[in-house]
């Protein structure tokens, strides 16, 4: 019988939109108070993650107080966090509350066991829709092309597949088309995941796994015309990346806690 060989374990969170205020509401919703329930629930239900995706919207107000408290928070798990840039994140800040992780902000490139995975910062500065801009394609392409694993799994923040949300689909990544015809010339990429939408999504692609992680606070409504939320609770997204390049992965989400939020609100 052949011994099952362990898979790398990657927990991702996204868009927690903390402010520098611990009070701080979005919609209605506490947002510190939201990550810490789905960080207790993290420590629950996965007590040795191999690593951690921070997948942007980290800050609402793009405060040092805010990164720096995130920071402080997931350093308890002991493992490395790699971050990703959001829209409503601003580098200067980020940077100086993570200055000693800067090698592990996007654009970067992580090697561990089988696996490469590739950090890309899908950011417009100053607006809200995604862009991979020619420099950034290129990155990808080298490290696609230069990737040390067998397998690789391709991280950014804003969706580049739409979501079948009218409103949402206004925002993904405008150079999806040449993104993948980047991805489509490599053959070991196996998934690609991002944050930003708010929502659990998990397809397919020429063979790639697609997948979208639920935020930290405050949930939008799947296959909405117009901006909605939604009244499921925050979450996060677990992966087991296998050396035979297989994936398995879910979404797990806080239960017996009803979150505050404010429905009647039409953006955020």
């Amino acid at each position: 019988m052949t011994q099952q060989l362990q898979p790398l374990r990657i927990v991702q969170l996204s868009d927690c939109h903390l402010f520098a205020d611990v009070s701080g509401k979005l919609l209605g919703l506490n947002t510190q108070f939201s990550l810490d329930k789905v960080l207790e629930l993290i420590r629950k239900e996965q007590p040795n993650p191999d690593l951690i995706l921070a997948t942007g919207d980290l800050s609402q107000d793009a405060s040092f107080e805010s990164y720096q408290r995130l920071d402080d928070a997931l350093s308890t798990f002991q493992v490395p966090v790699y971050w990703l840039e959001g829209n409503h994140d601003k580098p200067a800040p980020m940077l100086e509350a993570l200055h000693a992780q800067r090698d592990r902000m996007s654009p970067c490139v992580l090697e561990q066991d089988a696996w490469t995975i590739v950090m890309l910062d899908s950011t417009i500065p100053g607006e809200v829709p995604g862009e991979l801009f020619d420099e950034d394609l290129k990155f990808l392409d080298n490290a696609l092309r230069n990737a040390k694993g067998e397998h690789v799994m391709v991280c950014l923040h804003h969706h580049p597949v739409p979501m079948d949300c009218a409103w949402l689909d206004t925002q993904l990544v405008g150079s999806a088309d040449k993104f993948f015809d980047v991805i489509d010339r490599h053959t070991r990429v196996r998934a690609i995941i991002w944050g930003h939408v708010h929502q659990e999504y998990d397809s397919e692609r020429n063979g790639v796994r697609l997948l979208a992680v639920p935020s930290t606070c405050v949930q939008f409504k799947p296959g909405s015309e117009d901006f909605a939320v939604d009244d499921t609770n925050p979450g996060y997204r677990w992966l087991d990346l296998y050396p035979d390049g297989s994936i398995d992965t879910g979404v797990s989400r806080v239960e017996g806690i009803t979150f505050e939020v404010d429905f009647s609100v039409k953006g955020y």
